[in-house]
């Protein structure tokens, strides 16, 4: 598998993902539309204008699930078991139509699990920047990953 197992990560070690992503208008109105989130401020161009940000923005939720995304290929491609949980969940700029993504990710904490023993617990911060530097997402996420094949 190309995703790292649960013994390849250590606390504070950092992920910089070489992958990154321009945000279009097309991503924007499918997910708003296939998520059934009607939100004039990311469908209605003409409502927006006339917002303080002047434009549409980009779904919030498509912002947090292409800044873990562009994480997978890096870190848990076929070796994660599943999410637990996220936490901590900020968007603290907006992201518009056009802006290029880029992802950090740096590992907070590793445990055991409690209840199965060939997995671990790995806690991943990661941080989502724009082409001009700005963070515009970040996210705590709690992974319950494979441990290593026992040969």
């Amino acid at each position: 598998m190309a995703g790292l197992y649960y013994e390849d990560f250590s606390v504070g070690r950092v992920f910089e993902h070489e992958w990154t992503r321009t945000v279009t208008e097309m991503d924007n109105v499918l997910f708003s539309s296939l998520t059934m989130n009607v939100q004039p401020l990311h469908l209605d161009e003409e409502f927006a204008s006339k917002t303080e940000f002047g434009q549409r923005i980009v779904n919030s939720l498509f912002t947090l699930g292409l800044m873990i995304g562009i994480t997978v290929n890096d870190t848990t491609l076929g070796t994660t078991i599943a999410n637990l949980g996220m936490t901590d969940v900020r968007f603290p700029k907006p992201v518009f139509h056009g802006d290029t993504l880029r992802v950090r990710t740096r590992v907070a904490s590793v445990r055991e699990s409690k209840s199965r023993p060939d997995a671990g617990i790995v806690e991943f911060v990661h941080t989502a920047i724009n082409q001009r530097g700005e963070t515009v997402a970040e996210c705590t996420r709690q992974a319950l990953m494979r441990k290593k094949p026992r040969s």
